[in-house]
């Protein structure tokens, strides 16, 4: 039967007055006089295709709108977020003009300001702005110190509010050392102090940040523990090879920079191996407090994944294994049967 004649009888008996699905698709069948027996995997596939169609036609329009809708939403927090920023900038500008005269009291704004900004959408610029800043201002001609020190608190605040998931690390110190780098291809008499300083400031801020997230293991809020426990076994990882993820970021950007960088990172890597063992250390530290305060509720998570196995979609997920299998095993008997009768005529 052609696809086209076969739906239109399909379309005609199919009638949406049955209340349940099952009775509207067996009349629909039985109605369309339906020979089941003689029906080609083409013919399933468009009887398929077409009650699905009229099954969730309005769930499909439903979604669709759904979609849109959080489309806008996105497009409206992004707006507002930008807002909330710029209000934030206003408010501290005020605050700088108003205590420009005092240089202690300046020094303690912009203190709060690095704690109350969100910092990853400008930390290329920051990062950029704060070494040629420590170039203008070097008297002694070292500015190992200062700008390690800027940096470690950068690095601190930009990773302590957010998650300590592997990917958003990654970023930030990507982020850094990236700009750090074209700083330094910009100025190649002082390479050394500034890769040297931005790789153990970003070691410092990193240290710091997951040292602060041991402390407050402690006093996590119950959402957040939830948060934590869904993401406990990739947390626990992550942990486990902070060292690993600092010296890989080095590598990749120093593989990506030219051959002068690339021989100053790679020897600062090399040389900074032994200094990872504070990162290393503070690490096993919190994986072991994560795992004392929260295998417990870890495991009542994996009692409640284990009572969704029984769920009806873990239960349709498992059928549709064992078809899988069903429809593989088909496949290669035929193809068995097909090579046997080729080797027979032979």
């Amino acid at each position: 039967m052609e696809v086209k004649e076969l739906e239109e009888k399909l379309q005609k008996a199919y009638n949406k007055r049955y209340k349940t699905i099952e009775k509207r698709i067996i009349s629909a069948l039985q109605n369309a006089q339906i020979d089941e027996e003689k029906l080609s995997l083409s013919e399933i596939k468009t009887i398929s295709n077409l009650f699905i169609e009229q099954e969730t036609q309005k769930l499909e329009e439903e979604v669709e709108e759904l979609l849109a809708q959080k489309e806008a939403i996105e497009r409206a927090l992004e707006k507002k977020s930008d807002e909330l920023q710029e209000k934030k900038y206003e408010v501290f500008h005020v605050l700088e003009e108003e205590f420009s005269k005092d240089n202690a009291l300046l020094v303690k704004l912009h203190q709060v300001k690095l704690q109350s900004i969100d910092l990853y959408d400008i930390l290329l610029e920051m990062v950029e702005s704060a070494i040629i800043t420590a170039l203008e201002k070097d008297t002694d001609g070292d500015i190992t110190e200062p700008l390690k020190e800027v940096i470690k608190e950068i690095t601190f605040e930009s990773i302590k509010e957010g998650s300590l998931n592997t990917i958003r690390v990654r970023k930030i110190l990507s982020t850094i050392l990236a700009t750090a780098i074209d700083v330094a291809e910009a100025t190649p008499n002082r390479a050394d102090e500034i890769l040297s300083a931005t790789l153990k400031g970003m070691r410092a801020g990193l240290i710091e940040s997951i040292d602060r997230f041991k402390k407050r293991l402690a006093f996590m809020p119950v959402e957040a523990k939830h948060m934590l426990i869904e993401d406990y076994d990739t947390i626990m990882e992550d942990l486990n090879q902070t060292d690993t993820l600092f010296s890989q970021v080095v590598i990749t950007q120093a593989s990506e920079s030219s051959q002068a960088i690339r021989k100053i990172l790679l020897d600062l890597n090399q040389a900074m191996q032994y200094d990872l063992e504070e990162l290393v250390h503070i690490s096993k530290e919190t994986a072991e407090v994560m795992k004392e305060r929260f295998s417990s509720l870890a495991k009542i998570a994996v009692k409640k994944a284990d009572s969704a196995l029984k769920s009806p979609k873990a239960q349709e997920a498992k059928r549709m294994g064992i078809q899988a299998f069903s429809v593989a095993k088909e496949a290669l008997g035929h193809a068995i049967k097909s090579a046997k009768d080729a080797i027979d005529k032979k």
